[in-house]
Formats: structure tokens, sequence, C-alpha cells
């Protein structure tokens, strides 16, 4: 699988840093490119895993929710270097250190602001060809389909980190998973359901196509 601006070094992935020299969170730089730690980013341990597409392009519009301290989201700015990630965070405490990540790549925008209510940010995110979502909430599946209807491209693609605990504590995970995909199938093709074990005990990874 051909994928933009990544690649393995000494059997690890990596990226290549838009931002050379400057580190996000302690990871190595090897020739300009930063080793990817699937222990502390979903997406990588997808890769890891033998995810069947991959459609980030050097030139995809992302939008991110749940972009946290920007981990993962410095590591997909690498990637798509011609395009855009919108990161939506939540927590004022975090978005704070979002934000010196953003500071160092032009392609990052943050947004303090709630992946439940995208109406609240619409004014400032466009159309994107990918979103990818990453939350600690019981309505994860509502979540992503309210943010598609309002920027997914036609035939766009949803990566959703499924986290069965946030959920529901007292069902199988697996339980909780097809639950939730039966929703999903109603406006996304599914492509590809990984279990993140044994990088993320709980955690599957759903790669969609809007239908």
């Amino acid at each position: 699988m051909n994928m933009a601006n990544i690649k393995k070094i000494h059997g690890m992935l990596a990226t290549k840093n838009l931002s050379p020299g400057f580190k996000v969170y302690d990871e190595k730089e090897i020739n300009g490119y930063r080793i990817w730690n699937p222990h502390r980013s979903k997406l990588a341990a997808a890769i890891l895993k033998g995810i069947k597409e991959f459609p980030l392009k050097g030139d995809s519009k992302v939008l991110y929710l749940g972009a946290a301290s920007g981990t993962t989201a410095s590591h997909v700015s690498d990637i798509v270097d011609k395009g855009i990630v919108y990161c939506v965070e939540f927590s004022p405490r975090v978005f704070s250190k979002l934000i010196e990540v953003c500071k160092h790549r032009e392609n990052m925008i943050p947004i303090l602001g709630d992946a439940r209510k995208p109406k609240e940010y619409a004014s400032l995110v466009g159309k994107v060809d990918v979103i990818y979502q990453d939350v600690a909430q019981p309505e994860q599946v509502d979540i992503a389909l309210k943010n598609a209807k309002y920027f997914l491209k036609d035939k766009g693609y949803l990566f959703l980190v499924l986290k069965a605990r946030s959920i529901d504590v007292t069902k199988k995970p697996e339980e909780i998973l097809k639950k939730e995909l039966k929703k999903l199938r109603k406006k996304f093709k599914i492509i590809d359901i990984l279990s993140l074990e044994p990088y993320d005990k709980d955690h599957f990874m759903v790669l969609a196509r809007l239908l």
C-alpha cells in the first residue's frame, strides 16, 4: 500500500517531519523522519495491524475530532503536507498544548470546540476528504454522523476510533461494536474493522466511506 510521507526505519513506522527539529512528544527523528509510536497513536497501530485502505494523501483536507495535545494529529500533518488538518479539542488545558504544536505547523488549525456540536465550528471548517475521530464519549457514532453531515465530501472517508468502554462498561466490546456498526451503516460503507490490541485494549479502528 502506497502511503504519502510514511516509511519504515529499522522496522519502525515513521513520518517525514514537516517541522524538522521540532519534537511533539519526545519522539526520535532519523534522517528527517519522526518515529511514530503505535502505543501513543491509534492510527499508527491500525497501519501496523494492516488496515486495508489508507485514504490520507499529500493534499488531503482532514477534520480531526479529539486532537488532544496533537500527538497523532502532528503525524497526520506530516502525511498531508500539502493539505490541511482542522484539529478540534474540547479541553482548554490540553488545547494550550495543541496550540504550541500548531505554531510549528502551518497546515494544522487548532479549534477549541465540542465535537458533539459541529454547528459551533462550522464557520471555521471547510469540506474535508477525511474525518478522523478519537473521542471518549458514549455517543461516538452519533458524533461521527453529525460531523459527516456538515463537513464530509461525497464519498469521503471516516477513521473512527471506537472506544467500547466509553460507550458501555457492562457489555462485551464485541457486542458494543456490532451495535454501533449497525448505526454507522445507515450512512457509511464499512471498509475495515480492526482490533487495536496489543496496542490498545477494547479499542477498534473502523474505516468507512460515505455512501
